[in-house]
């Protein structure tokens, strides 16, 4: 009998788009009892609008969800009262009595004396992005209208139990705009209960599905008062298994409720399925995958020899999959580990990263992949590739050995390999002279003010137009053979000088001092030029308690010249801006704010300067380093002459000193022009959107920020934008910041993130790679927000990774520590540059490392020594 009303509708009513109506768990198993051969317990929801109306009668409703909504998120004390106070005077309000007769009138359809299990449905809950699992209440085997009612008012209230208004707050969901439905569905009484996965939820492999079984109720297994047996499998093989001890069930009573009861032990140790019943299980659970598009998270019983499937929700937790579906293996290489960036990035900054790269990418879980797996495809090409990943991330290496020891990637005849070494190098050489880096920075220079020329006269549709060419001549400045030759000068001369310098004279990476204050390191300049500001800022006491009050106005440089001393403070400030104010956290999302921008996050910098350096700090780090790389080189040479073959080494060790120290600044200069470059685009495109909301097109300019390029430059030209898609994608940005991304990603949804297989170094210490040598010990200061550094002489940075922005925090600390990072990537260069004892690609360091513990930070080791 279908069952169709205002408050009450039947699960045969009901589809996945009326979540607004029944909520994420009703929507599910509406659409569940539609797919074939999937038997779903009768039931029916109560709707929104019941909600609606007990809301509506509810005291005080909205005033304590303002209080609520206004808490700071540490408050958990004021949280657990504020939603008591809400459940309690949710659950007092009586269920009006039209919502009560029809609630009635279907119980009476299905069997008013039948046992029910009432479970809350959220509008929040089963989503793509969030399952809200176990944020609401369930309550089995309730029996007769009145307890019925009871407890369907309980589960309004569970809306606002502390756990579930927690969740809402982390996953950025506002309180008053969710509602609640509520199911009532047939209780079934099965001999054996539990949990498909219909991907793995640990490795996130779409291949493998994992079941969880116990004796009697699922409750057992959800509330951890039994280990289930657990079933692994794969292409419909069982390849696992593990038979646990069930020594108790859960079991519904005659009269309602249910008791924990003892398994009789003959039974204990036997599995609560045979094979064929988990294959097929996991088969019907494909079926549901299928029908829904994507894994999912499925509670079922099993009475007599027939499945009932409770419900199923999104398997959030997973990492989502690029968008490539041909059926083929591939190892996707994640982007950020690359770029020191693994924060997710807004729809605007992915397409442009994409677009202006030099290799294809794709795009899943906010972050940007590359496909290597035609560089896996051949013997020399996977050992040239895995070559490169030791010297660059030894952890993505062993990722993708446990990949390739499953010979999962097909190999290929060289002749379908991809031309030339790994990303395009090492190219042909390029002659040993300074005047190479010279012109390579002019030619940047000049192509940039040609963009600033030419983009001034271009906006509407011709922008976008404009871009498509800028964005070839992006890619020829870093397509140019020179550019790239010289990158690698640099990279190699150092490999060389490590390698040979280690088996020659048993010298433990040499070129790290060899390198010190190099010539021409962008990067390296921009941490030094700001000591110099605070040089300016500090004979002038006004000017600092000035900048002491900030907190945050970026309006800050216009009340300087106000002051004694302000109008130079600006002056010098403003300098720095010009050549620097490109730069950002995470700088390769075109939409993370600029320093232009937002200077007021220098401030902490520079005061964190004038407090703790003496004046001419900039230059006297400069030349000591100079000083102690020019005595590197001559103890070098001295003791390589001094071998009976010496003198052939020392001179091909010198030209070798000098091409490092020609080339390896400019390593840092490509990076400089891509987002000098960007700053530009963003200008522009930043100004379109404020035509747009001059003109009541868009309401915040940031909407643009959730839109590819193309879009953007289709609501440019159509004066329309589909607010939907904005919040949609809003609502995925939130989530993608959730999650981890792995180094390597398989086509079957495997995240991988690599282990060092080490046994040299001491019990407890945290491994890393080494980057630059030195041994350094002091307060370790875990810094997540660089406009939150608060740092002293003889601190450790610890962080999760850093770009170039980072660097000016580079001066004022002894050492640092990083959870990624390579041996070529901003971190490990400046860290060398500034002759810092650095360790990157530690695992974890900044949940390990405690802000404030004393460490001991082995640079040459490439460990950390907890110390307190």
């Amino acid at each position: 009998m279908a069952m169709t009303g205002r408050y009450v509708v039947g699960f045969e009513a009901v589809d996945r788009t009326q979540v607004a109506v029944v909520g994420g768990k009703g929507a599910h198993l509406g659409a569940l009892s539609r797919v074939d051969g999937v038997r779903v317990p009768a039931g029916f929801c109560v709707t929104t609008d019941a909600f609606r109306r007990v809301a509506a009668a509810t005291p005080s409703l909205d005033d304590r969800l303002d209080r609520l909504a206004r808490l700071r998120p540490e408050d958990r004390e004021g949280v657990r009262s504020v939603s008591a106070e809400i459940r309690r005077a949710v659950e007092d309000v009586a269920v009006p009595g039209d919502v009560a007769a029809e609630i009635t009138r279907a119980l009476a359809g299905l069997g008013a004396d039948a046992a029910y299990a009432v479970r809350s449905s959220a509008t929040a809950e089963d989503r793509p992005t969030a399952s809200f699992a176990g944020q609401q209440d369930t309550y089995l085997n309730v029996r007769g209208p009145d307890e019925i009612l009871r407890h369907v008012r309980r589960c309004w209230a569970s809306l606002f139990s502390e756990r579930a208004v927690t969740y809402r707050r982390r996953n950025g969901v506002d309180h008053s705009s969710v509602r609640m439905a509520v199911v009532v569905q047939r209780m079934v009484f099965p001999d054996a209960a539990g949990v498909l996965f219909t991907a793995d939820p640990v490795s996130g492999n779409r291949r493998v599905a994992t079941v969880d079984a116990g004796f009697g109720l699922g409750e057992a297994l959800v509330s951890g008062l039994v280990d289930p047996d657990v079933f692994t499998v794969r292409d419909d093989a069982i390849v696992a298994r593990r038979i646990a001890a069930k020594r108790r069930a859960v079991h519904a009573l005659p009269g309602g409720g249910t008791r924990e009861e003892e398994v009789d032990p003959a039974r204990q140790e036997q599995p609560a399925l045979t094979d064929d019943q988990v294959v097929r299980l996991v088969r019907l659970g494909r079926r549901i995958e299928a029908a829904f598009g994507g894994p999912q998270d499925i509670e079922w019983g099993l009475v007599g020899d027939d499945f009932h499937i409770l419900q199923s929700r999104p398997i959030t937790t997973l990492f989502p999959l690029p968008a490539v579906d041909d059926g083929e293996s591939r190892v996707y290489l994640s982007v950020g580990h690359q770029q020191m960036m693994t924060d997710a990035m807004k729809p605007l900054g992915l397409s442009m990263w994409r677009r202006t790269a030099m290799a294809p990418m794709h795009e899943a879980g906010g972050r940007l992949f590359v496909d290597a797996t035609r560089h896996l495809a051949t013997p020399a090409g996977r050992a040239a590739f895995l070559d490169l990943m030791t010297r660059s991330d030894p952890l993505t290496r062993d990722a993708l050995e446990t990949v390739l020891e499953r010979g999962e990637i097909a190999a290929t005849s060289p002749e379908h390999a991809p031309a030339g070494p790994p990303f395009g190098g090492p190219p042909a050489a390029v002659e040993t002279d300074p005047a190479v880096v010279t012109a390579l920075v002019e030619r940047s220079r000049a192509s940039i003010a040609a963009l600033r020329r030419d983009i001034r006269t271009r906006s509407g549709p011709a922008l976008f137009d404009f871009l498509e060419e800028a964005f070839v001549e992006h890619k020829r400045v870093l397509a140019d053979p020179v550019n790239v030759q010289a990158i690698m000068a640099g990279m190699q001369a150092t490999w060389w000088l490590n390698d040979k310098l280690g088996e020659w004279l048993g010298e433990t990476n040499a070129a790290d001092t060899l390198t010190l204050s190099a010539p021409g390191n962008v990067t390296s300049e921009m941490g030094l030029a700001l000591l110099d500001v605070a040089d300016v800022i500090r004979p002038h006491p006004e000017v600092v308690a000035f900048l002491r009050g900030v907190d945050g106005d970026d309006g800050f440089l216009d009340g300087l010249p106000g002051l004694p001393g302000g109008r130079e403070a600006r002056d010098a400030i403003g300098a720095y801006l010009d050549r620097y104010g490109m730069r950002c956290v995470g700088e390769i999302d075109i939409t993370r704010p600029r320093w232009s921008e937002r200077p007021a996050t220098l401030v902490p910098l520079i005061l964190d300067h004038v407090r703790n350096f003496a004046p001419g700090e900039a230059a006297r780090r400069f030349e000591q380093g100079r000083q102690a790389a020019e005595r590197k080189a001559r103890e070098v040479l001295t003791r390589l002459r001094a071998r009976p073959d010496g003198e052939a080494r020392a001179d091909e060790t010198r030209r070798m000193i000098d091409r490092v120290r020609t080339f390896v600044g400019y390593r840092e200069y490509p990076k400089y022009d891509i987002v000098s470059r960007y700053f530009v685009y963003k200008q522009a495109l930043m100004a379109e959107a404020d035509r747009l909301v001059r003109d009541g097109v868009l309401t915040d300019r940031e909407d643009v920020f959730f839109l590819t390029l193309a879009e953007f430059g289709d609501v440019v030209r159509t004066h329309r934008i589909d607010g939907r898609l904005v919040r949609e994608r809003r609502d995925a940005y939130r989530w993608h910041r959730t999650l981890t991304p792995p180094r390597v990603l398989t086509s079957d949804g495997e995240a991988l993130t690599g282990a060092y297989r080490r046994d040299d170094v001491p019990a407890g210490a945290l491994v890393g790679l080494p980057v630059s040598h030195g041994t350094v010990e002091g307060r370790a200061r875990v810094v997540l927000d660089l406009a939150r550094a608060e740092l002293e002489p003889g601190d450790i940075l610890v962080t999760a990774h850093t770009d170039p922005s980072w660097t000016p925090l580079f001066v004022a600390v002894a050492g640092l520590v990083t959870e990624v990072g390579g041996q070529m990537t901003h971190g490990a260069v400046i860290a060398r540059e500034y002759g810092l004892p650095a360790v990157v690609n530690v695992p974890d360091a900044t949940r390990l490392i405690r802000d404030g513990q004393r460490i001991r930070v082995h640079g040459s080791g490439g460990y950390v020594e907890l110390l307190t």
